[in-house]
């Protein structure tokens, strides 16, 4: 329990708000720590040319990408993927300048989960943007990458989610981002961290750029013959895994392009290709405030940096090293949203990942590259949810992996992907510490305030 007195006159500047959370939270204790810094502080709205929500509008979504444009929700411009998105049609959404995002914009989650931050790069330009986004346009007085680092930082997040209102949906508004204070550091400090958060930006951009690429060879290498069956017999089902009956397991662009590789490939199941398929199993999660280990979600693996509040207690997680996926694994999402893939680097493996994620160990019979292209692209997704089951919830399981086919191409061209593949885990991992250094940097250098008060 948290217990405070406050002065009548410090309501007046908060819109005489009377809520004990606003005024208890960690962002009250940032904003005397700013108040105590050696350097000057300005509203973030003084560095900013504009801070708005793009306007809210009627979705319509099509399928074409020749009649649509990519469409980010709150959550979409976390991810690191930004490719596989709705997209909102080109004809009937009004007002598509407005919503438009573009490079070097900081971008702050408004609504449900709130004061997540990402920093615009190329990947994001062009694309719209739900209202849920707060778009935040620099206008250089403060260094672009320098605003996004402060905001995405601890005490900037403690700040965000101080403004939250709603019974039931929590928002924030783009005044209130405009009115919160940001120091102005020193210019050489400024542009250390800019130059961090910049060259993240790129690594990213030429991340999606080698994805990108090794799907199209892959791509180019496959001839799916889309032909769906009209009638199967009795005799099939009898021989169908687990002897399913719905008919989309037998009629469809999934089951077509199973086909399409039995028939004109040579090919290799997925349990051929892993020494092990699994997930852990349930338990209660054994939760610490500090010093435990990062515990991520389904979703949270998707992001472009995977972080979560979430930490789990190191002797739970010693008991269950299954929790940690090594290095070089690739995890796939098997319920509810199913499909997504990851590979695993070195910076996720130091995370524990939730039960709902599947584990697939590779044995190293093709390169670990090329089978994550596979798995990743359009092809490996519907693959994948070809064995999906369940009317409410869509789930896949181990033994249902283990029978997806993976074609086996010419060395030269599996060696090609692998290499795109393995630049695109290599540009990640530096755009992460780049991000992670820049952060870093503004948290300890507003920790050193308080510290040199305290001495």
């Amino acid at each position: 329990m948290k217990i405070g007195h406050i002065h009548r006159m410090s309501m007046n500047p908060c819109g005489l708000r009377f809520d004990s959370s606003y005024h208890l939270s960690d962002g009250v204790t940032v904003k005397r720590n700013i108040a105590a810094s050696p350097y000057p502080f300005m509203l973030i709205g003084k560095a900013a040319e504009r801070i708005f929500i793009g306007g809210r509008a009627r979705r319509v979504y099509v399928k074409d990408r020749k009649h649509g444009i990519p469409f980010l929700s709150s959550s979409d411009i976390l991810q690191a993927d930004l490719e596989n998105v709705k997209l909102a049609s080109k004809k009937y959404t009004p007002n598509i300048e407005e919503m438009t995002l573009q490079k070097g914009w900081t971008l702050i989650t408004r609504s449900g989960t709130i004061g997540n931050c990402a920093f615009a790069n190329a990947k994001h330009a062009q694309k719209l943007a739900s209202e849920d986004v707060i778009r935040l346009v620099p206008n250089n007085i403060l260094r672009q990458g320098y605003i996004y680092a402060y905001l995405a930082s601890k005490p900037g997040y403690s700040l965000l989610t101080q403004g939250t209102f709603g019974a039931v949906i929590q928002h924030i508004e783009p005044a209130f981002v405009a009115s919160l204070p940001i120091p102005v550091l020193p210019e050489a400090f400024q542009q250390e961290v800019d130059n961090l958060i910049q060259e993240s930006a790129r690594l990213r951009e030429e991340a999606t750029d080698a994805l990108d690429k090794a799907h199209a060879l892959l791509h180019s290498a496959f001839n799916n013959k889309d032909a769906n069956l009209k009638s199967v017999s009795i005799r099939k089902i009898y021989a169908a895994h687990n002897q399913r009956f719905e008919a989309t397991y037998y009629s469809s662009n999934n089951r077509s392009i199973y086909d399409s590789i039995i028939e004109q490939f040579e090919f290799m199941r997925l349990k051929d290709l892993c020494s092990r398929i699994f997930r852990p199993g349930i338990f209660k999660r054994q939760y610490v405030s500090e010093g435990g280990i990062t515990f991520l979600g389904g979703a949270d693996i998707l992001n472009a940096i995977p972080s979560s509040y979430k930490q789990l207690s190191k002797p739970q997680v010693k008991r269950m090293p299954e929790l940690m996926p090594e290095q070089g694994t690739i995890l796939v999402t098997c319920g509810g949203t199913i499909g997504n893939i990851v590979y695993v680097d070195n910076q996720l493996s130091t995370c524990a990942v939730s039960q709902h994620v599947m584990r697939l160990v590779l044995n190293g019979a093709v390169p670990n590259g090329y089978l994550y292209a596979f798995l990743s692209s359009d092809i490996g997704k519907k693959l994948i949810n070809l064995f999906a089951f369940g009317s409410v919830i869509p789930q896949v399981e181990a033994h249902h992996l283990e029978l997806v086919p993976v074609p086996m191409l010419d060395n030269e061209t599996m060696n090609r992907i692998d290499a795109l593949c393995m630049q695109y885990v290599s540009c990640n991992e530096l755009a992460k510490e780049n991000e992670r250094k820049a952060i870093s940097m503004v948290e300890e250098e507003i920790e050193s305030w308080t510290t040199s008060k305290k001495n």
